[in-house]
């Protein structure tokens, strides 16, 4: 009896997998939510759409810690079985850009926009791929890109009747709930969008969709020290930055890397300076200082999936020496 109590169940795995996420221990996580699909592909309940929940959530994982190839393979999984799904659109879509996969991160965040024209990182996404199109195929970019999915109205109808539930679960009337013991019910339950605390679900079983996990395409900006350049500096310093991405597309690194430490110079804040300067260094194989400028995006735009991307390329390099090197966010 014992030893039966020692087994966790795929809810519970999936619970703790959640809780590490939640404190930044993506490889915990992704052991965690791995032993839980396998729990679940052996059990004779398993339902599709909470096996495509555990692909989501592991893709995450895959995600914030800057592996992106397997991010899009258990993105591609969730949504073979659990269909536009946003959350596994809006990750894979993360992932694409950071591969520079342009065509295919702007038909995920359009498809995601289908189902919830609301989301911002899907708006914002579209945003950023459209400019890198352009700038890549010219004006015609759009004849370039396969056909965008058609959302079913059934995808749509579902989305509606969740966010009419979660309304009414985050504004219950106090009048209904005189006593302490019937105010946690609606605290139990947040929905997807709200990126879900994992430590307020302590019955996974009750609540199989909102254990989500937070969706990482919403980068969190943190707080630096930088000082805010002059609209003066910001200018010539994206003059600089332009003639550093002309140089990038020459194959010449070393040059851009000149181009984007004088862009720096002027305007500290840009964060895709950074992200770009680390590429090159990836290319001179300058590891060290592709870390250091990743870590430094991060610092401004803690989300930033290419700097995720690029620092574990660069700590992949570095790995033998990197051993008693702390991570600046506490991730590991």
């Amino acid at each position: 009896m014992p030893q039966k109590q020692k087994l966790k169940s795929w809810s519970d795995l999936k619970q703790a997998g959640n809780e590490r996420f939640k404190t930044g221990q993506y490889g915990e996580a992704t052991t965690l939510y791995s032993q839980a699909i396998k729990e679940l592909e052996k059990s004779s309940k398993k339902n599709p759409e909470d096996l495509g929940i555990l692909y989501s959530n592991r893709a995450a994982s895959y995600l914030k810690d800057g592996n992106c190839a397997e991010c899009v393979k258990d993105c591609n999984m969730s949504l073979d079985l659990f269909p536009f799904n946003v959350k596994s659109l809006l990750r894979r879509a993360a992932a694409y850009e950071a591969l520079e996969r342009y065509r295919q991160a702007y038909i995920d965040y359009k498809t995601a926009l289908q189902i919830d024209c609301n989301i911002a990182a899907a708006h914002d996404g579209t945003n950023r791929m459209t400019k890198a199109l352009t700038e890549a195929d010219g004006p015609s970019w759009r004849e370039k890109l396969p056909p965008i999915p058609t959302v079913p109205l059934s995808v749509k109808e579902k989305l509606a009747q969740q966010n009419a539930a979660k309304t009414t679960q985050q504004n219950p009337t106090p009048q209904q709930n005189p006593t302490p013991q019937q105010n946690p019910k609606p605290q139990q339950n947040p929905t997807p969008q709200q990126n879900p605390t994992p430590q307020q679900n302590p019955k996974p079983q009750q609540n199989p969709k909102p254990q989500q996990n937070p969706t990482p395409q919403q980068n969190g900006t943190k707080q630096t020290n930088k000082s805010a350049p002059s609209d003066k500096d910001k200018k010539k310093g994206q003059a600089l930055k332009d003639e550093g991405n002309a140089l990038v597309k020459k194959g010449e690194h070393k040059k851009a890397i000149e181009k984007y430490t004088q862009s720096l110079k002027l305007n500290p804040t840009e964060v895709t300076t950074y992200t770009n300067r680390a590429l090159c260094y990836l290319s001179v194989k300058q590891y060290k200082d592709a870390v250091r400028d990743c870590d430094e995006a991060l610092m401004i735009d803690g989300g930033n999936v290419k700097a995720l991307y690029r620092r574990a390329q660069a700590r992949k390099e570095l790995k033998p020496l990197l051993i008693s090197i702390p991570h600046t966010d506490g991730t590991r």
